[in-house]
């Protein structure tokens, strides 16, 4: 009887369930394939309030990873002043947006984002505003914001899209390696 027991362990050990992978591990992971790119791209939506940003050329810098933290520099034109920062907390992931001014000074309208509600996927994460968010945006006069929801895509080595989505509202940059 001993014999058959010790057989079957490592049969059964081989059942044993492996849990399934966390989406978004997988997207950070992904996401910190681009560590130290530049990614070119433009926008690919088309909303009138962004007709001045159509046809510029459009740069994701990816300039400062760590293990919990990706930073990205969004270049429009001769415009470096958006900065998107993607961070590991413990329950999922968090977007900010940083704004700063040619002097290096952060911009009153910024740190703005959300955190991830869902699991999402290993290629797309939402985040849709959090409350720090909805009050900037309220006392500046902008409570149309307070249901932005930003959507980052990213394919590990070849390609990133930004995105913002509200009621009346779409907003879309594509960019990839080269």
């Amino acid at each position: 009887m001993k014999s058959i027991l010790l057989a079957a362990a490592p049969m059964l050990a081989a059942c044993a369930t492996t849990p399934a992978p966390n989406p978004q591990n997988q997207f950070f992971a992904a996401l910190s394939s681009h560590c130290g790119q530049s990614l070119h791209g433009r926008l690919v939506s088309s909303d009138p309030q962004d007709a001045e940003m159509a046809g510029k050329p459009m740069i994701a810098r990816f300039a400062g990873c760590t293990a919990d933290e990706v930073r990205i520099n969004f270049v429009v034109g001769d415009d470096s002043s958006r900065n998107w920062v993607i961070t590991r907390m413990p329950a999922g992931l968090r977007l900010k947006h940083i704004h700063l001014h040619k002097d290096g000074t952060e911009d009153e309208l910024s740190r703005y984002g959300g955190d991830t509600v869902a699991p999402g996927t290993a290629q797309r994460q939402e985040f849709p505003a959090d409350d720090f968010s909805k009050d900037l945006f309220t006392s500046r006069n902008t409570p149309q914001s307070n249901t932005n929801v930003w959507a980052v895509e990213v394919r590990p080595h070849q390609s990133f899209a930004y995105e913002l989505r509200r009621p009346g509202r779409f907003f879309r940059v594509e960019l990839a390696a080269h």
